[in-house]
């Protein structure tokens, strides 16, 4: 069965074209009654507007791009549960694609949701920053970033981002208050701004406690479980391993509980592991892990009205950064004080 048009119900009406298009967009150009009558025809008629060509009128297609690392990241999807909460509460559709934390990759798929007409467009943990600053003077689509990955960061004019370096300060002053001297480190090699902001939020904490920096106490990962448990072995083979363990997020912390297990080792007996985000699996892990808990879902929706706002005329400065919570689980204790505590 084909398609029900305007013209269609423009026949059935007695009326012409244009006038049951404007019918149909409310306009005051046509009386109330003809205006209620053209309406009635096209439901019974089963009419429904075409998205392209209503775009083509009102040059918008309440289409939202949304560039992400991987759908496989328990993290990106919650951020994209709260886009899509409040892009589906205003009437837009969300539209995903991978950049797979690829920095070329990630300008061809924003150039590619630019060609496609889309409204706006929200970056998570963006390779690319600042760099967007010529690309926005040339587009009408407003860019907002959430986790902006890019060292000049400060510089981009809509983002929305986790403190990463208070947050930091939280996971490191819990373990220090717990008593342990011998903190490790474990980061993601990529070069992440977040693992830079982290890691100056660990060396800070340190500083502030009168702590040495050791160098051979910092592991790099890849963000990863498997990533996670290379740079744990390493740290475990040294001559006087530390007691705790921070690392730059929920997965890295996964592959150290690993790691710890496969030596033999007890959590929190041996090692006090804590990591950063509170992924789902932080709550199933064994033991329950220590974790900093980045509002994911909030992100994502604050990220959404900051495009609203664009999509108003609200075009000033949006750089807005919320705080992460500690989560004290079973995986942190004083050092040596759990011996024969349950292992990981």
């Amino acid at each position: 069965m084909s398609q029900v048009s305007i013209k269609d119900i423009a026949r059935a009406a007695n009326v012409s074209h244009p006038t049951v298009s404007r019918a149909l967009r409310n306009s005051p150009l046509v009386n109330r009654e003809t205006a209620d009558r053209i309406r009635q025809i096209a439901i019974r008629m089963g009419y429904r507007p075409s998205a392209v060509a209503r775009s083509l009128v009102t040059r918008k297609t309440n289409t939202i791009g949304v560039v992400v690392t991987t759908i496989a990241d328990p993290f990106i999807a919650e951020v994209v549960s709260g886009i899509e909460e409040i892009a589906n509460e205003r009437g837009y559709s969300v539209v995903l694609s991978n950049s797979n934390a690829d920095a070329d990759r990630e300008v061809k798929v924003v150039h590619s949701f630019h060609e496609r007409r889309v409204d706006g467009i929200i970056v998570t943990a963006s390779r690319v920053g600042a760099l967007y600053l010529p690309l926005l003077s040339q587009s009408k689509s407003p860019i907002v970033l959430i986790n902006n990955q890019h060292t000049d960061d400060d510089d981009f004019v809509h983002s929305v981002m986790i403190d990463n370096v208070e947050s930091s300060r939280a996971a490191m002053q819990h373990l220090i208050e717990l008593g342990h001297k011998r903190i490790g480190y474990i980061g993601d090699a990529a070069g992440f701004q977040s693992d830079t902001e982290r890691f100056a939020g660990y060396r800070q904490s340190l500083a502030l406690a009168a702590l040495p920096f050791l160098p051979e106490l910092v592991a790099h990962g890849d963000g990863k479980p498997e990533g996670g448990a290379r740079a744990m072995e390493k740290l475990l083979a040294l001559a006087d391993p530390p007691t705790a363990i921070f690392c730059y997020n929920d997965m890295s912390a996964l592959g150290a509980l690993g790691a710890i297990h496969t030596r033999g080792l007890k959590v929190p007996g041996d090692v006090s592991v804590v990591g950063f985000d509170d992924l789902f699996f932080a709550s199933f892990t064994r033991p329950l892990l220590t974790t900093i808990r980045q509002p994911k879902r909030r992100m994502g929706r604050l990220a959404m009205e900051t495009m609203l706002k664009l999509f108003s005329g609200e075009n000033s400065r949006t750089a807005i950064r919320v705080n992460g919570e500690l989560i004290v689980r079973e995986s942190t204790a004083p050092p040596n004080a759990v011996r024969g505590a349950s292992a990981t």
